[in-house]
């Protein structure tokens, strides 16, 4: 293929090629010479053009197949638009002459075509540069025309497209000449051609104006001659046309060229007029109509009505939104007035009425659902609301003016229902998409939305009652707050007027409707309301038979209610249910004998009456079954199964009841049949096995007797076939924008598709995702459905005799019918038997004997030669199964073998299509069959078929089933790729494009092939790159086909291809093809676009962003239209289709897509980002004003000029988002959130705006988001005060990140305030709304939520400021005391849970912060009072601290009782099911009884910081009891926890204040044990954390304390708890919290152990100490019991922690016993900290135990200590020591000062361990190599403590004594002098020691060498500071030596010391020069001979008296000291007197 990449055809390379290969070959050259061209310079053109010019006609003469010639064609335009143009004529001559030929055969065909496309594309490229030459060219083509068949007239057709768009208004000669050719191919057989027709015409009427002037109303009729027969490509495209030219016609302008003519303009209403009469009149128009209606043949095709329907919708958006504003009361009249019954030809049965409604709504939904912003919106639901009005009034006044009798025939009721059901439809439509922004419309009393709705609730027609209960239920998914409210209002109206049956049934439709919403409601409904149903069902149901007229009625009301009523779920139900099962039971003869006796009486009403009550009891059962599963125990199922057998019974008695009654009791009986097998197909099959024979010989009937009634049974297709063979049947069935009004053409025999009114009782059910309203279909075709279904389950479990006998039933009346009614009871046994099958595939089951299998065969076989092609889908799906179900090799290899015969022998296409997909389908469901030599014959069949050209259908089929083996075989596939990879090119290259469905298939096999070869496709052999070559080659013909369908499936090809191949698919082509169809009409377009897209960006987001960007900035016309990428990028693009799209999964793939984008691009566009979201957030900020917009503007506004319109709407074209709806707004806002967390990730500086400034500075391309924080604030603002209440929700969350990250900043210019303090108007103003009384308590929790965050944030610290706020929490606080009686009936209980919940955890914050600020600040206090320093600022700060602890404290007394209720009530919802019964009946304080499960999440969410608060609080008050009454005033209940589910009035009152105390205390404790036990994966760290904090709190006080400390198993269970928590948690906060628990209970212990002694001591007196019993663990023997023991606990937890961070220390894991010499580690922060708390706790242990005791654990304690020492010992560059070595240190320290070293009974064992421990230490020196790594300095510092802390015993052994002296002599030694200093300080608190045992030996054996190593400095002065430390330190060690030595040796050490310090000083001249560290030492030196001198003056004397030069030295130095001193203090004192107090502070305070 790399041959083919030159400007000129290789043409060497190219005749050595096959003759395909030389197609394929010439492609790839063609579409690189279309790249190339445009990148040439004409220089270079010129030099190769005749040559290339006759390169391109020579191959344009050679036959070339579709994609080749478009680019034939292209090429030669651009060669001569960017070369010479001199010889275009000759190439013009040239293709006019290739046309003229006279040679009509085959082979020439391609070569003609190619001419006309040719010129095609010459004269689109070229236009007026070619002269008048277009005229001969248009003749010359339009002759051509005469005699072409399909292809060429299709051809044709879009070539002159191509010219009239490049001569524009210079074709004007030939416009007639194009108008009428193109009339006669509008009414084509060959839809292709009418599609080209439609498309040249919609070119023409651009330039044409007699097309929409004096030929309009010819052109609107020829466009409605066209739908007729049409399919849905030409619907679109002749729709298109058709909206068009109405619009030029409207819109059109006077003027230009045509000032001549007098141009017809036309308004408005009469082109709606035009279309309209499409719509009533069809195809016939404005003529032939009286001839029409006398032969009766005048009703509407149907394909026209759905033509005209989308023409509608073209009209309407070509003209915009703005003018269907304006004009929208117009539209509205006119399309009601359509369905109106004053238009007899528009409905002359229910069928056409439902049809035209389809209609109708399709056209509101698209225009007002597409076009409009919410606040056209809302004005338009203002609109129908009024019209419904109107319409009301006509009905009230026909129905006031007849007798009873009469008024339902009047006609004006029946015309107005149509037009009523599209209004309310619509109006449900509009209120449910606006959501809470709708509030406005419902809250207008002017306009009176609801009382509309419920007015028409009493319509004579079912229909509209059902439409206005569907309006209904859409107002209160929109706005649940009007839910309780319009059950309560229809409950009322319904119980007030039980006489009337229309109110009976209207209202109970309503209530039915209503209560099917509260599954969408999340806030739900109070639970009472579910009672008061109840009741009203109830007694429906016994009344029904006290009055005769309305008995029907009241029984379906009454069994429809108790339906509707299931669907509330168990928690409701379970309260019912025994009624339920009552009603259920008595529904239904209890006997025999009581269905005898009923057989016998009764008329035709008494039947209809019972059959109707029965069939809604069935139905009620079947709704419990659905919606309450939880409930269906063995015990309820028992007692629903009693009636069954009579229901079934009943059912067989039907056909005699028919017959007896006749028609008027079909309906009720049909109805009956349906529902029992919907009931029955729900039920297990055992339970009713006795009936199985009955029921199948009435489903058989059902089946296969279709009396004509039921002929239209021709079930409904989609439900039937399998979603993949949709493709085979056509386009209409797959998923298209206009699939709701296309359904109706797809249905055989006249069925319209579904209506509310078929069924009422699917007015509860959720409707299907696509469809607003649900759409159930005619009861006798849905009972086919039901049928089939049963049938499929009772035929898997009969026996096989039976089995058999069925089958052969069936075949004999197959046989029987005849005609297009056989087709119908086959497709209903296939349905059938096809359920059989799967039934049986999924329970493995066996279909039978030989026989059955025999008859089975016959049956599937005969329909897979029907005529009917979904029959053979059905069938061929079916035999695929069957063979499955058999699992017989021989048998399916038979089934194989018939199809191979088959299609060997047959010529006619059904059965060649019927059993190649047989084969395909056969291989899908049994891969088994993949013998390779059957694969073989497979595929080679199938290749065969597949290029049968004289069949288009037989090479779709088999295409198809080829994909599905393909798709089937894998990996076997792999032998075929090559060869069939060259048949789908050979194809795609030659089928030609208007064969649509060819191609489609051919999509799929490319698709299912690049799966198979996945991966591979990366390869690089020679092979694998020439598949991969030919995979982008079709992709690249498949793209350009012009069917949508095609283009998708190159997408999602060129998707796969990116996933396996990345770097050969060119990414910036492939994202031009996305972009272009990013708007495109077509559904399953756009949506292959955004999955490809959604995938791409996963990988490379910011290359897609940029190819996108530039593609639309380098693109001449607008790139997508509709949407501007050039200004808002890609991004944008997406977020504006986001607000446009309606279909739910292209919503989620957008909203996917942009998040993967923002991930990976937000932080480095962060500008663009925030501009985005902004810009989305900011469009609907006028909003707010609509709700007091007064609607009489917008109708003046009407009136203006319509050309100001256009103007208009143009201008609004610049603004990026217009109107934005909700979601895209909340989606926003959280894309806003995402932002914040990407940029968290990304660094510091966007969260400090001091560091980003000064980076921004230094690049100002850098961006950062502490920047944009106005803008962010204003965001959240916008979004928390919108009227939707999800926004608001967003909003909230927005502010609350807000707050959370920025708390903290500092804003630079104002020391000691946060940047966040200038925004706290905005946060008050965002909050206030949110806690208004109507607003949803979902809200308002979100919204105390951030109070507290903002209050506990620190943000503001004046207490004016914080009390708007805290205000706000304070209302809230207030409603929650009022109790439950106050709050509101409209939503579930479980919601004012929530809300008290939230605001009890918000006050529970603000209190935890305010005592943790408070703790900080004492601890500060403290630090200054020590220094006794006080600053105004800190003083500020107390105070801010104070207000904050002041403003909870008022509260503080209800809030602790109402705190300690939540946590009763969650302590008991926390309780095992098996506890159930125990808790208490009327619920809890903040919950009740019924809503118990909806309050447990709740409850979930706040008890941390709640349980963490009362800690607190219990704490602060010291566990002593307050006041009891205070607070309790305000309370209407008795919350505090002392009622702990006792009776509260008898017991609280005894209580003492020690039960109370305990009781809160279990309370606290038993929580968080629970809770910590096992906490669910799922838990937040902050819950685990409050919880641990919580503890800590309480034992923090000594009540608890003692509590714990007294009872040990307590102590041990809580240290299992953390130990468990600590090894499933990682978290290091969690697990420091969790040791700080740990220390306070071993403290609690060690309190407990001394008070215990103590106690003792005190009892038995001092005398008797030896007999004292032995306290602390281990008693007498020392032993530890792991499980009971407190110090094994404490250990463990110890032992866990260390290990995890040292691992070595574990013996297991070094394999040595000792500690072993490793390489000493320095650990994390956080693992430093871990390891020091661990050693902490270590140190505490030996005081919990006993003597013996303390001697068991003290090996253990010491071996961790000191290992922990040698692992983490690291010499630091700073000379530090590590955090870990300093906790060891302390440890040790602990251990060796502990009681027990010195207690008598362990003392001797303690120091043989002591001793062995320093050992340890003392060897850590003589291991090889770790001597250098381990710092000596933490060495010996671990010796200084044993020598400073151990007893004499074990510090004076000789020999430990000896070694000790040697390590401080070596380190003494060191040249590292860190260590000397180290190491002399150390020696000079030993020096120091009391104990003179001690410390001489180590005096005597060190003195000398210090005063050695002073001497020695004489000669060597300090270099540099650490050198002079170490010189300084040694001075202070002699100085401190000299007051220990005797009295005769003291003047010896002073006569040496002396002169040692004289050598140090400096004379006046040395001074000046000398270093700073000389001078320093100098300086040091006569600091201490000042000090020393006079102290021993005689030995001072004689010294200077012996050496002069010493003396003189001295006197220098003193003499210059003194004069330094004099300059330095006086000039400062002058200047600054209190300069050095200053200083002197700062450095004290430090």
């Amino acid at each position: 293929m790399e041959l083919a990449h030159s400007l000129l055809l290789n043409e060497e390379a190219y005749n050595q090629l096959g003759e395909f290969k030389k197609a394929e070959f010439v492609f790839e050259w063609l579409r690189f010479l279309e790249k190339l061209l445009p990148a040439t310079s004409r220089a270079d053109i010129r030099e190769k053009q005749s040559k290339l010019v006759e390169q391109l006609v020579s191959l344009l003469t050679s036959s070339p197949g579709p994609p080749a010639r478009q680019l034939i064609a292209k090429n030669l335009a651009i060669v001569y638009s960017s070369g010479d143009i001199f010889s275009v004529h000759q190439t013009i001559d040239k293709c006019n002459e290739l046309i003229r030929s006279k040679d009509d055969s085959p082979s020439y065909l391609p070569t003609k075509l190619a001419a006309v496309v040719c010129l095609g594309y010459l004269y689109k490229k070229l236009g007026r540069i070619l002269g008048n030459s277009f005229l001969d060219t248009v003749g010359n083509i339009l002759k051509a025309m005469k005699n072409a068949e399909s292809q060429g007239r299709y051809e044709i057709m879009l070539s002159l497209q191509n010219i009239l768009k490049g001569l524009g208004a210079a074709a004007i000669p030939c416009h007639r000449d194009i108008y009428k050719a193109a009339r006669s191919c509008l009414m084509d057989r060959s839809m292709a051609v009418r599609c080209a027709a439609a498309k040249c015409l919609l070119e023409l009427q651009s330039e044409a104006m007699f097309m929409w002037s004096t030929d309009l109303d010819s052109v609107v009729t020829l466009c409605f001659k066209s739908f007729e027969g049409s399919s849905y490509d030409v619907r679109m495209a002749v729709s298109k046309l058709l909206g068009c030219v109405l619009v030029s016609a409207v819109t059109s302008k006077q003027g230009t060229a045509s000032s001549r003519q007098n141009v017809r303009k036309i308004s408005f209403e009469e082109a709606l007029d035009l279309l309209g009469t499409g719509f009533l009149r069809g195809s016939s128009g404005f003529l032939r109509t009286s001839g029409d209606i006398l032969k009766g043949t005048s009703s509407v095709s149907r394909d026209v009505r759905v033509g005209v329907t989308q023409a509608y919708v073209v009209f309407i958006s070509t003209l915009g939104g703005q003018w269907l504003e304006r004009n929208f009361s117009a539209l509205l009249s006119h399309v009601l007035d359509l369905v109106s019954q004053s238009q007899p030809k528009a409905i002359q049965t229910q069928l056409d009425a439902i049809c035209c409604r389809r209609c109708i709504s399709f056209i509101l939904r698209a225009t007002v659902g597409g076009l409009l912003g919410e606040k056209a919106q809302i004005a338009t639901a203002k609109e129908i609301c009024q019209a419904i009005w109107k319409l009301k009034k006509v009905v009230d006044a026909a129905t006031s003016d007849c007798n009873v009798e009469t008024r339902v025939g009047t006609t004006d009721v029946i015309t107005s229902q149509n037009m009523l059901i599209c209004a309310l439809e619509e109006l449900g439509n509009i209120i449910y998409g606006l959501g809470t922004t709708a509030a406005p419309v419902l809250q207008d009393s002017s306009t009176g939305v609801l009382d509309a709705v419920i007015s028409v609730i009493l319509h004579p027609s079912i229909s509209v009652q059902l439409a206005a209960a569907w309006c209904l239920r859409c107002i209160a998914v929109a706005l649940p707050c009007f839910l309780s409210p319009l059950l309560d209002r229809c409950v009322e109206r319904l119980t007030a007027l039980k006489s009337s049956p229309e109110a009976v049934t209207g209202y109970s439709f309503a209530i039915a409707a209503l209560l099917g919403t509260v599954k969408q409601c999340t806030l739900g409904i109070p639970h009472c309301k579910g009672k008061v149903i109840m009741t009203v069902a109830e007694d429906l149901l016994r009344s029904a038979s006290q009055n005769s007229r309305i008995s029907i009625q009241r029984m379906q009301s009454g069994w429809l209610l108790i339906a509707a009523l299931m669907t509330l779920g168990p928690a409701v139900v379970q309260h019912h249910l025994p009624m339920m099962l009552l009603l259920w039971k008595c529904a239904f003869p209890l006997s025999p004998k009581d269905l005898e006796t009923e057989k016998s009486r009764g008329d035709s009403f008494t039947w209809q009456v019972t059959l109707e009550s029965r069939a809604g009891a069935l139905c009620a059962v079947k709704s419990f079954i659905l919606h309450c599963g939880g409930l269906l125990t063995d015990e309820v199922i028992q007692r629903l199964l009693p009636p069954i057998p009579y229901a079934i019974d009943l059912l067989t008695l039907l056909p005699s009841l028919n017959k007896t009654y006749g028609n008027p009791l079909k309906p009720s009986s049909v109805n009956y049949r349906k529902r029992l097998y919907e009931l029955l197909t729900l039920l297990p099959p055992k339970t009713y096995e006795g009936n199985f024979s009955a029921v199948l010989k009435e489903l058989v009937l059902d089946l296969t007797q279709s009396d004509n009634q039921m002929v239209a049974s021709a079930a409904y297709l989609p439900s039937l076939s399998h979603q993949n063979e949709f493709a085979l049947l056509g386009p209409p069935l797959q998923e298209t924008e206009h699939r709701f009004i296309e359904e109706q053409l797809l249905l055989v025999h006249s069925i319209a598709g579904g209506s509310l009114e078929y069924d009422p009782y699917s007015v509860y059910e959720r409707a299907a995702d696509s469809d607003s309203v649900p759409k159930p279909l005619p009861t006798t075709i849905s009972i086919i459905n039901a049928a089939t279904h049963l049938f499929g389950v009772i035929f898997a479990h009969i026996a096989e005799s039976q089995r058999l006998q069925i089958l052969e039933q069936i075949l004999t009346s197959i046989k029987q019918t005849k005609g297009s009614r056989q087709q119908i009871v086959q497709q209903n046994v296939m349905s059938a038997f096809s359920n059989v099958l799967k039934h049986l595939a999924s329970c493995k089951g066996n279909l039978g004997s030989e026989d059955i299998r025999s008859s089975a065969l016959a049956l599937v076989m005969s329909a897979l030669e029907s005529s009917n092609p979904l029959l053979r889908c059905s069938a061929a799906e079916s035999l695929a199964r069957l063979a499955q179900v058999v699992a017989d090799s021989t048998f399916t290899a038979g089934l194989a073998q018939i199809s191979f015969d088959k299609l060997k022998s047959a010529r006619d296409v059904i059965s060649r299509t019927g059993h190649s997909l047989a084969l395909g389908s056969l291989y899908k469901y049994l891969g088994g069959i993949s013998s390779s030599q059957h694969l073989n014959a497979c595929v080679g069949i199938l290749y065969t078929l597949s290029q049968d050209s004289t069949s288009p259908e037989v090479q779709t089929w088999a295409l198809h089933s080829l994909s599905l083996i393909i798709d089937s075989a894998g990996p076997l596939y792999h032998v075929h790729v090559e060869s069939t990879l060259s048949l789908v090119l050979m194809l795609l290259l030659t089928v030609p494009p208007a064969y649509a469905e060819v191609h489609q298939s051919l999509g799929r096999c490319l698709n299912a092939l690049i799966a198979t070869l996945g991966p591979e496709l990366q390869g690089s052999s020679t092979t694998v790159s020439a598949l991969r070559a030919s995979c982008l080659l079709s992709c690249t013909v498949m793209q350009d086909n012009p069917d949508c369908l095609v283009q998708a499936q190159a997408i999602s090809c060129l998707q796969q291809l990116h996933m396996f191949a990345p770097r050969h698919v060119n990414l910036s082509s492939l994202v031009r093809g996305l972009c272009v169809n990013l708007s495109s009409s077509y559904l399953l377009l756009r949506r292959a676009v955004l999955a490809c897209l959604h995938q791409l960006v996963q990988r490379e987001a910011a290359e897609v962003s940029e190819h996108a960007v530039a593609l639309a900035k380098d693109s001449k016309e607008d790139f997508a239209p509709g949407i501007n990428i050039r200004e808002v990028g890609l991004e944008g693009a997406l977020l504006s289709l986001l607000d446009k799209e309606l279909d739910p999964k292209l919503c989620q793939d957008i909203r996917e897509t942009l998040t993967h984008m923002l991930i990976s691009m937000a932080v480095e566009k962060l500008s663009f980002w925030l501009k985005l979201c902004k810009d989305v957030l900011a469009a609907s900020a006028d909003f707010t004003t609509v709700a007091s917009v007064d609607t009489t503007q917008e109708e003046e506004v009407a009136h203006t000029d319509d050309e100001l319109a256009l103007a208009l709407e143009n201008d609004e074209r610049f603004h990026p988002f217009l109107h934005p709806r909700w979601s895209t707004r909340v989606f926003a806002a959280e894309c806003v959130c995402k932002i914040i967390s990407q940029c968290e990730n990304a660094g510091n500086a966007h969260f400090d705006i001091a560091l980003a400034q000064e980076m921004k500075q230094r690049d100002s391309r850098d961006d950062f988001l502490v920047l944009h924080l106005a803008d962010l604030i204003r965001m959240a603002f916008m979004a928390a005060t919108d009227h939707s209440d999800h926004l608001r929700l967003s909003g909230l969350q927005m502010l609350l990140v807000l707050i959370r990250k920025f708390a903290a900043v500092p804003e630079p210019e104002f020391p000691g305030h946060v940047i966040l303090e200038q925004y706290q108007a905005n946060v008050g103003a965002a909050l206030r709304p949110a806690f208004s009384p109507e607003t949803p308590p979902d809200v308002t929790a979100k919204a105390c939520q951030v109070c507290s965050a903002w209050i506990a944030s620190g943000v503001v610290n004046d207490l004016n400021d914080l009390q708007r706020v805290h205000q706000l929490l304070v209302t809230s606080l207030i409603k929650v005391q009022a109790g439950k009686e106050a709050q509101s009936q409209l939503y579930n209980e479980a919601t004012s849970t929530m809300e008290t919940l939230a605001v009890l955890k918000a006050w529970a914050e603000v209190y935890i912060v305010a005592v943790e600020r408070q703790k900080k600040q004492s601890n500060i206090s403290r630090l200054l009072f020590a220094t006794n320093i006080r600053e105004e600022s800190d003083r500020d700060q107390t105070s801010s601290v104070d207000d904050l602890l002041q403003l909870v404290q008022a509260d503080l007394g209800n809030l602790s009782k109402l705190w300690l209720a939540a946590l009763q009530d969650f302590a008991l919802l926390t309780l095992p099911l098996e506890y159930i019964s125990q808790l208490p009946i009327e619920g809890g304080a903040f919950y009740t009884a019924e809503t118990i499960e909806n309050s447990r999440p709740h409850y979930q969410n706040s008890w941390a910081l709640i349980l963490y608060a009362t800690a607190l609080w219990l704490t602060n008050t010291g566990f002593l009891i307050g006041d009891s009454d205070e607070g309790l005033t305000n309370l209407s209940r008795p919350v505090t926890p002392t009622t702990m589910c006792q009776d509260s009035t008898s017991k609280a009152a005894v209580k003492s204040p020690e039960d109370v105390n305990t009781e809160r205390f279990h309370l606290i404790l038993g929580i968080s044990v629970e809770f910590l036990c096992s906490p669910r994966s799922d838990a937040a760290m902050e819950d685990i954390t409050s919880c641990l904090h919580a503890l800590q709190a309480m034992l923090d006080v000594p009540w608890p304390r003692t509590k714990i400390g007294s009872d040990q198993e307590l102590s041990v269970e809580l240290l299992n708890v953390l130990h468990r928590l600590i090894l499933t948690r990682e978290s290091p906060d969690i697990q420091l919290a969790a040791l700080e628990v740990v220390q306070h209970i071993l403290f609690a212990a060690q309190e407990h152990v001394k008070e215990k002694r103590r106690s003792a001591e005190v009892d038995d007196g001092a005398e008797e100490k030896e007999t004292l019993p032995e306290f602390g663990e281990g008693k007498d023997t020392g032993g530890l019991i792991p499980g009971k023991s407190l110090v094994f606990a404490t250990l463990e937890m110890c032992m866990c922690i260390l290990v995890r961070q040292l691992p070595q220390l574990n013996p297991k894991i070094t394999g040595s016993p000792g500690i072993t010499a490793g390489k000493p580690q320095l650990l994390s922060e956080t693992g430093s900290k871990l390891v020091s708390a661990a050693l902490g706790i270590l140190s505490d242990v030996p005081g919990v135990c006993s003597p013996e005791g303390s001697i068991a654990v003290l090996p253990t304690i010491l071996y961790l200590i000191i290992g922990v020492l040698r692992e983490t010992a690291v010499k630091l560059p700073t000379g530090q020591i590590p955090l870990t070595v300093a906790a060891s240190l302390q440890a040790l320290k602990g251990v060796l000062s502990s009681p027990m070293a010195r207690a008598e009974k362990s003392r001797a064992a303690w120091n043989e361990l002591l001793c062995s421990a320093l050992v340890s230490i003392l060897n850590f020196w003589n291991q090889d190599g770790a001597h250098q790594e381990l710092d000596q300095s933490s060495l010996l510092a671990a010796i200084t403590v044993f020598i400073l802390s151990a007893s004499p015993e074990v510090t004076t052994v000789e020999c430990l004594q000896m070694s000790c002296i040697e390590k401080f002599k070596s380190a003494m030694e060191s040249k590292d002098p860190v260590i000397q200093l180290k190491c002399y300080q150390l020696l000079l608190t030993i020096f120091q020691y009391p104990n003179k045992a001690i410390s001489y030996p180590y005096i005597q054996s060190l003195a000398a060498s210090i005063v050695n190593k002073l001497q020695e400095t004489e000669k060597a002065k300090p270099e540099n500071s650490a050198e002079l430390q170490v010189i300084q330190e040694g001075i202070k060690v002699v100085a401190a030596i000299i007051p220990l030595a005797q009295e005769e040796h003291r003047s010896q050490l002073v006569a040496c010391f002396l002169p040692i310090l004289i050598s140090f000083l400096l004379d006046e001249n040395a001074l000046g020069s000398a270093t700073n560290s000389a001078r320093s030492l100098h300086e040091f030196a006569l600091q201490y001979l000042m000090q020393i001198g006079p102290q021993y003056s005689s030995v001072f004397k004689k010294l200077m008296a012996a050496s002069p030069p010493m003396k003189a030295r001295l006197e220098s130095a003193v003499k210059g000291n003194q004069e330094s001193i004099k300059d330095k203090t006086s000039p400062r004192h002058s200047k600054n007197p209190g300069k050095s107090a200053s200083i002197q502070l700062k450095t004290n305070f430090l």
